[in-house]
């Protein structure tokens, strides 16, 4: 969950824009984290966003307000499954029916995790293009264009040592993109994304520790429809 961006007026973006399609990459990625895992019942996992300047230069205080820097926003930490095996029969070498079941459970959650990062920011692009976002439009190797050639990246390396068919690995990462597509465009899900990067550009810091992502996140998962931004 890493990327570098560079201001660039060939984007066609403002650099408002560019701010905020980042902020919502990684608020992408921290909803599915913390409220994708709560709500499929999974151990909670410590995480952070940060921003960091890629010339080393901490002397600026505020980064996603500045068209002048290159940086790398992340998210670290968030993995349920901390270190990738050779293979996923090795890992689960000795496990129950049950314990294999839990494993896969986790290493699924984190493909899900993944994946939302890319998908939040493409979503956000066909809004502002008055577009609807659906599977057809946005694919998985479009999420290139969102942002997520690391996160692809990452995918590849999950699906590495989880299966080795083929057919098996397409018929996987096709159920597992179509589960983050379905968690970033859930209403309250996606209202909790624009929440927390809202909070991201508002606070302009260069660590957003875990226990402000999840205060944000809870208090809009919880806002009243009624009272929530369309």
């Amino acid at each position: 969950m890493n990327r570098s961006h560079r201001f660039n007026k060939a984007l066609n973006l403002t650099h408002q824009e560019v701010s905020r399609k980042v902020a919502i990459h990684e608020a992408g990625h921290a909803a599915a984290i913390y409220l994708g895992n709560k709500q499929k019942r999974l151990p909670p996992v410590f995480f952070q966003i940060f921003i960091t300047p890629v010339n080393g230069d901490f002397q600026s205080s505020r980064f996603l307000s500045n068209p002048n820097i290159k940086y790398i926003a992340n998210i670290e930490g968030g993995r349920l499954i901390h270190t990738l095996p050779s293979s996923f029969g090795e890992a689960t070498n000795g496990f129950s029916s049950a314990q294999i079941k839990a494993y896969q459970h986790a290493f699924e959650a984190d493909m899900i995790n993944i994946l939302s990062g890319p998908l939040a920011e493409a979503k956000y692009i066909t809004q502002r293009d008055t577009e609807m976002i659906n599977p057809r439009l946005i694919y998985l190797n479009a999420l290139h264009y969102f942002g997520g050639t690391s996160d692809i990246g990452c995918i590849n390396e999950y699906l590495d040592c989880f299966l080795t068919d083929s057919e098996l690995r397409q018929q996987k990462i096709t159920e597992l993109f179509l589960a983050a597509f379905s968690f970033v465009n859930e209403k309250s899900n996606w209202r909790a994304i624009t929440a927390l990067a809202d909070y991201i550009v508002s606070e302009d810091k260069s660590i957003i520790e875990c226990n402000e992502i999840i205060a944000v996140l809870e208090a809009a998962i919880h806002e009243p429809a009624s009272q929530a931004s369309p």
